[in-house]
């Protein structure tokens, strides 16, 4: 006889961000970056205007950062969470088919009763 566990509750700290929020902190994170990047770019003229000692270190330094920065914000910008199945947690959680509660099956893959009306 195999033992099935007992029904365990999805609990709502499990549940994704929604995409509302997870656009709002996308755009947050790309204007703050290009932020960044505005001030690279005053700071480099500041440097460059005002003659500063290792001219020849911070320039590269702040056009670096004017390349990279907008580069890696579109990236992040982009960027969606990991789906569910991918997430690291769920690799060690990993169950066999036999532990599945029977509420986290889809409505095909539920056990079903088939009534017969003919005899």
């Amino acid at each position: 006889m195999v033992k099935r566990q007992a029904y365990q509750p999805i609990l709502i700290t499990d549940a994704s961000r929604s995409q509302n929020d997870q656009l709002t902190s996308r755009q947050r994170r790309y204007v703050l970056m290009m932020g960044i990047r505005v001030a690279c770019i005053i700071v480099g003229a500041i440097l460059v205007g005002a003659n500063a000692p290792l001219l020849w270190v911070w320039l590269p330094l702040c056009a670096l950062g004017m390349v990279l920065i907008p580069w890696l914000a579109v990236l992040l910008a982009n960027d969606r969470p990991p789906k569910e199945e991918h997430r690291l947690a769920n690799r060690f959680h990993s169950r066999r088919q036999d532990d599945t509660p029977p509420m986290s099956l889809t409505a095909e893959e539920r056990p079903h009763k088939v009534i017969d009306i003919e005899p």
